[in-house]
C-alpha cells in the first residue's frame, strides 16, 4: 500500500472513531436561583455583602467543569436568576424545570427551599448554597437535597474545638436579635456542652443605639462580668459585633462572627492550592471569594465530577454517585470532601480566620471519631432524625 493509501486509510479510521464520539455529547444545563431577603439598615459601618454573591462562583465552578468537559463532549451551561422576592424566585423555579432543568443550585433562606424541594419532583436533584440552619440537616430533610454550605453547628463546632484545644473555657455569650443570631447562638451553645465550655454569662443584645459614638462607653459595660476567657459575639449581619473588640470590660479575645470568625471559605485561606481558586475567582468577578461563593462552585464542581465518571446527566444517577465510595472532591481545603450519607451535609474542614489572616483550621488533633474526624463538626448520625438514603 503505498504512503497515500496509509494516509486515506488512517484518515477514514480517525473519523470513524472521532463520529461516535460527536454523538454522545453531553449537554449539561445546571439551574442557580438566589433570593436574599433585604436584611433591613445595619446599624454599624460593616462592609456590606457584594449582590452577586454565590452566582460568580457558580460561574467559576462552570468555567473549571468545561476546562475537563470540552475534552469529554461536555459542555456546561448555567441558567441564573437572582430574584427579587420568594415568589420570583419559586417562579423562576417553576420556568426552569418547565425548560427541562432539574440540575439546581439555591442560594436563599430555608423556608424558601423547603418550599422548592417540595415542588421539586423525584428526579430533581438541588444543592442548598445558602441556608446554614441546622434544622435542614436533622429533621427537616428531603431525599433530593444536598448541602455544600455548612452549617450553622458546624461552624460553631470548629469554634467549640478551637476555644477548647485553647483552654479557654469560660465564656461570654453575646447574642442580636435577628433569627440567624439567635440560631448561631443556639448551635454555639450546644457545642459549647459538646467540648466542656462553661457560658459564664449569657447576654441578648437589645439596643437600637448608634455605636459609631458610643461603642467605648457602652460595651464595657455591657460586658462586665467577674472573669472570662474570651467573648464570643452571635451577630450574623454585623449589626453591633463590629464595635466588640477592644471595647470589652476585660481584655479578652472576641470570637464568632466577629473578631476570629469559623466561617466557609475566607479571602485569606491560601493553603492546599487555594491560591490558584482565588486567583481565578479575582480574574472573573474583580472581588474575593467567599463562603457563598465558595458553596455555589462547590456544588457545582461537585456535579461536574460525578458527570466526569457517569458521562451522564440523570440526576439520580448523579445523586447516587455522590454518596458513593468514588465521590471526592478536591476542594482546596486539604481534604477530599464527600457527603454525609444520613442528612445530605458536605463534610468539609472549617477555617478560623480574622480579617486578615488564617488562624488555623479545624477539625483538631485529638477530637476523635470512627468513621473522620470530620464528622467531629455538626450533627452526627445518631444525633440527627435524617435517614436519606435509609
Amino acid at each position: 500500500m503505498s504512503f497515500l493509501s496509509r494516509t486515506a486509510a488512517t484518515s477514514l479510521i480517525t473519523l470513524a472513531v472521532a463520529s461516535p464520539l460527536q454523538a454522545e455529547s453531553l449537554d449539561v444545563r445546571i439551574g442557580y436561583l438566589q433570593w436574599v431577603p433585604d436584611q433591613g439598615p445595619v446599624l454599624s459601618n460593616v462592609i456590606p455583602e457584594p449582590e452577586d454573591a454565590g452566582l460568580r462562583g457558580a460561574e467559576l465552578a462552570i468555567n473549571d467543569n468545561s476546562t475537563t468537559g470540552k475534552f469529554l463532549g461536555q459542555t456546561y451551561s448555567l441558567q441564573s436568576d437572582v430574584a427579587d422576592s420568594e415568589e420570583a424566585a419559586i417562579a423562576a423555579f417553576d420556568a426552569m424545570r418547565e425548560n427541562g432543568l432539574d440540575l439546581f443550585v439555591v442560594n436563599a433562606p430555608a423556608s424558601t427551599l423547603k418550599i422548592l424541594t417540595e415542588k421539586a419532583g423525584d428526579n430533581t436533584l438541588i444543592f442548598n448554597a445558602g441556608a446554614k440552619d441546622d434544622a435542614l440537616r436533622t429533621g427537616q430533610c428531603h431525599v433530593n437535597l444536598l448541602h455544600t454550605m455548612p452549617s450553622y453547628s458546624m461552624l460553631t463546632d470548629a469554634l467549640g474545638q478551637w476555644l477548647n484545644q485553647r483552654r479557654w473555657d469560660e465564656v461570654f455569650l453575646i447574642t442580636g436579635p435577628t433569627e440567624a443570631d439567635k440560631g448561631w447562638a443556639d448551635a454555639f451553645r450546644r457545642s459549647a456542652k459538646r467540648f466542656g465550655l462553661e457560658i459564664v454569662e449569657d447576654k441578648p443584645w437589645t439596643f437600637d443605639a448608634d455605636l459609631r459614638r458610643t461603642a467605648s462607653k457602652e460595651l464595657p459595660l455591657f460586658t462586665q462580668a467577674s472573669d472570662y476567657d474570651a467573648v464570643v459575639v452571635a451577630d450574623v449581619r454585623g449589626d453591633f459585633g463590629e464595635y466588640v473588640p477592644f471595647n470589652t470590660w476585660l481584655p479578652r479575645p472576641v470570637v464568632g462572627t466577629q473578631g476570629m470568625a469559623p466561617v466557609t471559605w475566607h479571602r485569606v485561606v491560601e493553603s492546599w492550592g487555594a491560591a490558584q481558586l482565588q486567583n481565578r475567582f479575582r480574574e472573573l468577578a474583580d472581588r474575593d471569594m467567599n463562603s457563598e461563593d465558595y458553596a455555589a462552585w462547590a456544588a457545582i464542581r461537585s456535579i461536574g465530577t460525578a458527570v466526569t465518571d457517569l458521562n451522564s446527566v440523570n440526576p439520580t444517577e448523579i445523586r447516587n454517585f455522590l454518596f458513593s465510595d468514588k465521590f471526592q472532591l478536591a476542594a482546596f481545603k486539604g481534604r477530599k470532601v464527600t457527603f454525609r450519607d444520613w442528612n445530605g451535609q458536605m463534610r468539609q474542614p472549617i477555617p478560623l480566620v480574622h480579617p486578615r489572616g488564617l488562624v488555623s483550621t479545624a477539625p483538631f488533633e485529638g477530637f476523635l471519631h470512627p468513621n473522620t474526624e470530620l464528622d467531629t463538626l455538626g450533627f452526627d448520625r445518631p444525633e440527627s432524625e435524617c435517614r436519606i438514603n435509609g
